[in-house]
């Protein structure tokens, strides 16, 4: 252990030549320094790409129609087909591990013009069709109200729910809706509820709050849709992923339809657990990659350290060889260039880490009061692991540094000070 007339006599060797002390310590404050602002960015950019998918569960499947490429059962080949909701019951009887499932319906009719009136006032939006339990796939806030239930859908409820944005343009930010009439597309609808979407720019069948919700059911009678499913959202079991379901999916709905089970084009999906396993790939590509360059350019640091212990190790020649000629033991004259070395790497360090942090935190203060500004780039500060993992490799750097600078101090002899004199 050290004690204070050690750490003294250490501190006044680092400060004898305080302008070499200073540009030594500068490699490796710079090293730690370029770690976190870099390793802050990759969680900022990481945290931001997540916020956009945010509250869209993330091990789901679409499925959607697309012409047959296989003539079968007397069927030619290129014939469009529909799903129906029968497909639905058949797919939560067949493959229990499948969480959530609901058809999606929407109407892009009449967007050119107004289609949507309450009271006088007139808008256009986008109508959207589902079940209860799309609010599990793709989760929104409820600002008022409520979602769907089981008794909408079974009485073919003419209910209805707002995205934020239709809300605030038809009726009024802070004006409760709720029992309140709006009328879409010629058919009057009760307001139940009001929900925000968690991210703008991402959402199943275009944005959340742009759009009016129906019940599927009634929006199949209203529009005069038929028993059509246009395309389904589903979501696996927490300890299931959804693409080890994908092939049990397309054999149901191929038998059901009289399709050709080596037909690849008539059932598509898009698979939302492949994009995030991409992107998780992604994010782990890019940490590597910051540390590799931030551990890099802290090594290029510490190299310089130990040169310029080395320089320091031959000017003490004297000094070192008078301890050893009075007895000092190699072991203690180790332990004084290898604490030199690790309490200059130390305090170049922590200094390093402390300003980066602070950057990244007035950055992220910044970034906080204009929100708009910071989509793609969401609360960049480092980890606290990540931390104390620069904290371990900032010591460990101090001690190697000083290894080969030790090394070479015990191999002075007394009889090199007499000729150093």
């Amino acid at each position: 252990m050290l004690d204070l007339d050690n750490l003294k006599e250490i501190w006044q060797t680092i400060t004898r030549n305080r302008t070499r002390s200073l540009l030594t310590a500068f490699g490796v404050f710079w090293g730690i320094f370029i770690l976190v602002i870099l390793s802050a960015s990759g969680n900022g950019f990481e945290n931001g790409i997540r916020s956009q998918v945010e509250g869209l569960a993330t091990n789901t499947t679409f499925v959607f129609t697309n012409q047959t490429t296989e003539p079968f059962k007397g069927y030619k080949k290129g014939r469009w087909w529909t799903m129906e909701m029968s497909d639905v019951d058949a797919i939560r009887k067949s493959i229990p591990s499948i969480r959530y499932i609901s058809p999606m319906m929407n109407n892009w009719r009449n967007l050119q013009d107004n289609n949507v009136f309450y009271g006088i006032k007139g808008g256009a939006y986008q109508t959207k069709g589902v079940m209860p339990e799309y609010n599990e796939i793709d989760r929104s806030k409820i600002l008022y109200g409520r979602f769907f239930n089981e008794t909408d859908i079974l009485e073919n409820r003419k209910v209805c729910i707002l995205g934020k944005r239709v809300y605030e343009e038809m009726i009024g930010h802070g004006i409760n809706p709720l029992g309140n009439m709006i009328k879409v597309d010629g058919v009057y609808y009760q307001i139940i509820g009001v929900i925000q979407s968690y991210t703008e720019n991402v959402s199943i069948g275009g944005r959340t709050n742009e759009t009016i919700i129906l019940p599927y059911t009634t929006m199949q009678r209203v529009y005069n849709m038929g028993d059509k499913i246009y395309m389904m959202v589903m979501t696996a079991n927490d300890d299931v992923l959804i693409s080890s379901l994908e092939e049990q999916i397309k054999t149901l709905l191929k038998e059901k339809h009289d399709i050709a089970p080596n037909d690849n084009s008539a059932v598509q999906m898009f698979n939302m657990e492949k994009e995030f396993t991409m992107f998780n790939y992604l994010f782990l590509g890019i940490r590597i990659l910051i540390w590799i360059v931030g551990i890099g350019t802290l090594l290029s640091g510490v190299v310089g350290v130990s040169n310029i212990m080395l320089v320091t190790v031959k000017e003490r020649t004297r000094e070192i060889g008078i301890r050893r000629a009075l007895g000092a033991k190699p072991g203690t004259i180790i332990k004084q260039v290898l604490s030199e070395s690790l309490l200059l790497t130390i305090i170049a360090g922590l200094v390093g880490l402390c300003i980066g942090v602070a950057i990244m935190a007035v950055v992220n203060n910044i970034m906080a009061q204009n929100p708009s500004d910071s989509t793609m780039f969401t609360n960049p500060q480092i980890s606290f692991g990540a931390a104390i993992l620069a904290t371990v490799i900032v010591t460990v750097s101090g001690i190697l540094a000083g290894v080969l600078p030790a090394l070479r101090a015990i191999q002075i002899k007394a009889i090199d000070a007499i000729r150093e004199e």
